[in-house]
């Protein structure tokens, strides 16, 4: 036997009475608009231009000796030279 009335939750109904201050608050000298990046226009906007820049030869060296050395297995004897031992630990 089908049930009559299934008792479930109510969803609530959007408030369509409130209205909108926003258009009402903006003030029109402040207007946000597109900003257009072509020739003779808006300024671009900073890029981070890091990767392409000529870095100085110890800067690389120390980069990529830092890659080399994530690659690359080194054996037990030269590593423990790579393990710092700070003031606590070493007296």
């Amino acid at each position: 036997m089908p049930k009559a009335a299934s008792k479930g939750k109510k969803v609530a109904s959007a408030p369509f009475g409130k209205a909108k201050k926003a258009a009402a608050d903006t003030n029109p000298l402040f207007e946000a608009k597109k900003k257009n990046f072509g020739i003779g226009n808006n300024v671009q906007p900073a890029r981070d231009m890091t990767r392409y820049v000529k870095w100085p030869r110890y800067v690389r060296l120390q980069r990529q000796k830092r890659v080399l050395a994530k690659r690359l297995k080194v054996p037990p004897p030269l590593n423990q030279f790579n393990q710092i031992l700070d003031k606590n630990t070493a007296t």
